[in-house]
């Protein structure tokens, strides 16, 4: 990476373009006239503090009383604040999606809390991280990341979606630990001494910060975006002590979470001291948000805090206190104080720190840069002509069913555009209802800001125009353009055999880049050969770039040996110099089998299973099941077999030599005794394709025998997925998995 003095002298166009070419304000009369900030090439530092349902009116610069925050409240004053921001979403999950992807509920890859497994995000999904990172930005991510599978390696983790350095929670519900046994640190889970055995000896919080203003201290030298998403104020309300608020005649649960508010309170000075510190307060914009309004969780009483102000609702509601939430942005010298009426949704979070960045963004987002906001420029920034949000909740708390009248669990959207509010409740769990199924309300926010009077029946025409316009908002699957670098390589290659890679740079921005190109790096001793140009003189919007290589391993490489490639595109974007890399891990296999046999005596290329490790017999029939847990089907136990747990895919180097796979699958004895619940599909693919598909297996249905031909196979993929959204008792189990080779 650059440092920050090659990084401007690399990128003189950036700041300029960035701060000032569409610069606008919708400031009061009274905030606009005060200076402007002044002119300045420098990209700014990012530093992005979201909070953990905290409430729009749990700190002083929107109202409260009860809880100090002044920290908070001097960016407020120094800063600009919002008056009509939103949250994404009214619980976490698919806000921090939405606020990370810049697109709302009805497109965005994860739409609703957890129920089972963990929403995820995909390799099409890109983040503000990745957007920063490409224009040469150090990111960090120090906190709740919320989005499953809890394992590295795989495309949802955030070092794979732009974050070079991460520590925190993966999972939601290790995130509720205040006092965590052990944290991740990039891929590795990492124990937290102080904690083992249920002590509290560290508080987690408190380690993150840590973590964060180190990330700070190490890259003060160089453009960074700082991710700082603490849990607090989020349930349950476990802090180190109480602080001011101990002796108040309050409930064990207030006082704690007034102490968490104060806590973050606090974190948010210790970032800006330390900016300060380095001399970077004037090289940095700061924005504060919250993923959705204040919880009741734990015996919270968010009433006692006046937590929602003058709003109805909490989270989980779509009416305004639920999703209305603090915003704040702070930068001596770069952010214009005063306050903001403009409807501003976190998805706006993307594209406004592409633009101070001089990064490009994503075309197909929903979000819309609020940067001319933020600099007090002449322009006006753009405005939404509509917001939605969807909410597909299954938990409930009191408030909050209160609120919606009993339906906190049924689907339900909301649409805001100009001063009306439509929200919708579905009945019954089915998005395809009929609209006049639904129950519809509609709101008057100039005149009724409480949400205390719906007037759907005396608008018709208002209300149909919103109900419209939340169907139009809403996209079962929505495809994406392409942005960044991708790389497709085989996942095994053999030695000494050539084999093809090919790796595609997508302008998925509005605007063209000039001088495009591709490179590829592999390990050492690896030949690579371009078979296409790699470069071209001018890539448009939209359009893409696509260059292939031949590949050899050297024919002397260690089987079984996993490699990385990277695929690197380069070009000039208007803001300057762009980087965006791909990685693919290539295996080399282990050699063909050379006579039949059973999988579990061969070595596989990879293997990757859902919860511990791959339970394989390999006795060679000297025991039932010598190294795993007995694979039994009906109360017969097989000699050879591999057992696993959803999710779960290994695979084999067959070379082309085998003629028949042959094996009985389902979910085992063995769970079956723990719980009735497991449900999985069992997928036998060849080279990419699907050779054989199970139906559901579940322990009352007994396993599927598998008979399945696969001549010139080169590899043996056995996959093993969740079949309910119940991960937790998907044992399933391949007994005798037998290869036979060709005659």
């Amino acid at each position: 990476m650059p440092s920050r003095r090659r990084f401007l002298a690399g990128s003189a166009a950036m700041g300029a373009g960035a701060l000032s070419a569409t610069a606008g304000t919708t400031l009061p009369a009274a905030a606009a006239t005060r200076a402007a900030p002044e002119d300045t090439t420098r990209p700014p530092n990012l530093v992005v503090v979201l909070a953990d349902d905290l409430g729009r009116g749990e700190v002083g610069a929107y109202g409260q009383r009860l809880i100090a925050t002044p920290r908070i409240d001097r960016l407020a004053a120094e800063g600009l604040r919002f008056t009509d921001a939103y949250s994404t979403a009214a619980v976490c999950a698919p806000s921090r999606c939405s606020l990370l992807t810049g697109l709302h509920t009805g497109h965005a890859t994860v739409r609703a809390n957890p129920s089972g497994a963990q929403g995820a995000l995909t390799a099409t999904d890109t983040t503000f991280a990745e957007v920063l990172r490409a224009r040469g930005y150090r990111t960090g991510l120090f906190g709740k990341w919320g989005f499953g599978p809890e394992a590295a390696g795989q495309p949802s983790h955030p070092n794979a979606r732009g974050f070079d350095e991460f520590h925190g929670y993966i999972d939601h519900g290790h995130a509720h630990q205040y006092y965590p046994a052990q944290l991740w640190r990039d891929g590795t889970k990492e124990a937290v001494p102080a904690n083992a055995g249920g002590a509290k000896g560290a508080y987690a919080p408190e380690l993150l910060l840590g973590s964060a203003l180190d990330f700070l201290d190490r890259h003060a030298d160089r453009p960074f975006l700082l991710f700082l998403a603490p849990t607090v104020p989020h349930a349950p309300s476990d802090a180190p002590g109480h602080g001011p608020y101990a002796d108040r005649p309050w409930t064990a649960a207030d006082k704690g979470h007034a102490a968490q508010v104060s806590l973050l309170d606090s974190h948010i000075g210790r970032i800006v001291d330390r900016l300060r510190a380095h001399g970077l307060d004037r090289d940095t914009v700061l924005i504060l948000a919250s993923d959705n309004g204040p919880h009741e969780e734990g015996g919270v009483n968010p009433d006692h805090f006046d937590a929602n102000g003058p709003l109805r609702g909490y989270k989980r509601n779509l009416y305004e206190g639920g999703i209305r939430v603090p915003l704040i942005a702070w930068g001596p010298g770069r952010v214009l104080p005063g306050t903001s009426d403009r409807p501003t949704p976190l998805t706006d979070l993307l594209p406004t720190l592409a633009e101070l960045g001089g990064a490009p963004a994503p075309a197909d987002v929903d979000g819309l840069s609020a940067a001319p906001l933020l600099t007090g420029g002449a322009a006006v920034a753009a405005r939404h002509d509509h917001l939605y949000w969807y909410r597909d909740e299954r938990g409930v708390t009191g408030r909050a069913n209160s609120q919606d009248g009993g339906r906190a669990t049924w689907l339900a959207e909301a649409l805001r555009k100009d001063r009306w509010k439509a929200v919708r409740f579905a009945p019954v769990r089915d998005r395809t209802l009929p609209d006049d199924r639904w129950q519809v309300e509609l709101y008057d926010l100039a005149t009724d800001l409480g949400e205390t009077s719906d007037v759907a029946a005396r608008h018709p025409a208002t209300t149909a125009e919103l109900v419209a316009l939340m169907r139009a908002s809403w996209r079962d699957t929505y495809p994406r353009t392409a942005f960044g670098t991708a790389l497709t390589a085989p996942g095994s290659v053999v030695p000494g055999e050539e084999f093809t890679v090919t790796a595609v740079l997508a302008n998925g921005s509005s605007r063209p880049w000039s001088t495009p190109a591709l490179a590829l790096a592999a390990p050492a001793g690896w030949t690579v050969r371009a078979t296409t140009p790699t470069g071209t003189d001018r890539l448009a919007a939209g359009a893409r770039l696509t260059a292939s290589w031949r590949v050899t391993v050297p024919a002397g490489a260690a089987p079984a040996t996993p490699a990385r490639l990277t695929a690197e595109g380069t070009a000039l974007a208007p803001g300057g110099p762009v980087r965006y890399a791909a990685d693919a891990t290539s295996t080399t296999v282990p050699p063909a089998p050379t006579r039949d046999g059973y999988l579990s005596d061969l070595p596989w290329i990879s293997a990757v299973n859902g919860w511990g490790p791959v339970e394989r017999d390999a006795s060679n029939g000297k025991n039932a099941a010598g190294d795993g847990t007995p694979i039994a089907f009906g109360g017969t136990t097989y000699a050879k077999g591999l057992g696993v747990h959803a999710y779960s895919s290994v695979s084999y180097h067959l070379g082309g030599v085998a003629d028949r796979f042959t094996a009985l699958v389902g979910i085992d004895d063995f769970s079956a005794r723990q719980s009735t619940l497991g449900a999985t599909r069992a997928t036998v693919h060849g080279d990419g394709r699907v050779l054989a598909t199970t139906g559901v297996l579940t322990a009352a249905g007994g396993p599927v025998p598998l008979d399945v031909d696969v001549r010139g196979v080169r590899v043996l993929r056995l996959e093993v997925s969740d079949a309910n959204d119940r991960t937790s008792f998907d044992h399933t189990s391949w007994a005798r998995a037998h290869i036979s080779l060709r005659a």
